[in-house]
């Protein structure tokens, strides 16, 4: 009985034995230049699984997916070229295979990257854009179904044995799944809370006194579901350093949202009678101006100068503990990934 060990997509293809014929005489030889065809693809699939895991440059994931989608065109004229071995019934369900995962890169991916370049605008699109890639990861994971079960029925018929191994790079794949699927779920946990705090200080900057308060409010709720939600997550093999990270992050906006944004508010408020005071005092010639309107806005002066201090103090402290916990987030994230995804 012929002998052949197999590793699909992930797994790298490889003969027990070789031949030095250079033409199909046998279906072991035609599944052996199949495999060398695939573990080129393979090799290049893991450049760009390792520079979505390992990169910050969205510049260099893209470019390893251009470069993915040569080496799959390649793979794809070359065996389009060779000659099926007992027909073109095989040849054509690998080329059908290999043709849905070039789409995917040129569509799917290209989509999802152009995806992350609004993500953060909404949560909604965050969701949108994580979705995006686990369904394309999904239509993948069903293309080597189909093909897995065409290369055990082309086994079959030609009576060549098929042993199942492991291979480095196949347990790298595998691994690389898992922790970009853990990876996501916290980023999704996350962002539903982030994107609160965003909206609050957007309606700061609008000096928006409702806003505000709608805001801290939904981030307050949102923190506090997120704290709550932290407790039910799973460490990733032990490993709960984001989820703990996460968890400090949530900290910080609920402290935020529920004791610095009130003082930040009642700032604003006294700001706006400040102002009020002030154009009524301008618009009002000298020789007209009471001793009620010159001591009014004396007095404003003297107190929005004082809470104005305290304001750019508190202002000047959430900003440096922001950046603190979101940087100790972020590295984090990097140290998480780094030790949990190869790199070779």
């Amino acid at each position: 009985m012929k002998t052949l060990t197999k590793i699909l997509f992930a797994l790298l293809l490889t003969i027990s034995y070789h031949t030095n014929a250079q033409k199909f005489d046998t279906a072991l030889e035609y599944l052996e230049f199949l495999g060398k065809e695939q573990e080129i693809v393979t090799k290049s699939t893991w450049k760009y699984t390792k520079a979505i895991a390992h990169s910050k440059s969205d510049r260099n994931i893209n470019n390893k997916r251009k470069s993915l989608i040569k080496t799959v065109e390649r793979a794809i004229a070359k065996i389009k070229k060779a000659q099926g071995f007992d027909g073109n019934d095989y040849k054509n369900n690998v080329l059908k295979h290999m043709s849905l995962n070039e789409s995917l890169l040129k569509q799917d991916y290209a989509k999802i990257i152009d995806m992350k370049g609004i993500a953060e605008q909404s949560y909604d699109l965050m969701e949108a854009y994580v979705l995006a890639q686990e369904l394309a990861d999904e239509k993948m994971a069903e293309s080597q179904a189909a093909y897995e079960s065409n290369f055990y029925a082309y086994a079959t018929k030609h009576k060549i044995n098929i042993i199942e191994s492991d291979n480095d790079l196949g347990k790298k794949m595998k691994v690389s799944n898992e922790v970009f699927k853990h990876t996501n779920a916290m980023h999704l946990i996350f962002f539903k809370v982030y994107i609160n705090e965003i909206y609050l200080w957007n309606a700061i900057q609008s000096n928006d006194i409702s806003g505000i308060q709608q805001n801290a409010n939904a981030l307050s709720e949102t923190a506090k579901e997120g704290l709550e939600l932290l407790k039910t997550q799973e460490a990733f093999k032990t490993d709960k350093s984001l989820i703990m990270a996460t968890k400090t992050v949530f900290e910080f906006f609920l402290d935020e949202a529920e004791n610095k944004i009130p003082q930040i508010s009642e700032f604003l408020v006294l700001n706006d009678d400040f102002l009020t005071i002030k154009n009524a005092l301008e618009k009002t010639p000298e020789k007209k101006r009471t001793k009620e309107q010159i001591d009014a806005y004396n007095g404003k002066i003297k107190e929005i100068n004082e809470a104005g201090t305290s304001y750019n103090k508190l202002n000047a402290s959430l900003n440096a503990n922001r950046q603190k916990v979101l940087n100790k987030l972020d590295a984090t994230k990097t140290k998480f990934l780094a030790r949990h995804v190869p790199k070779d």
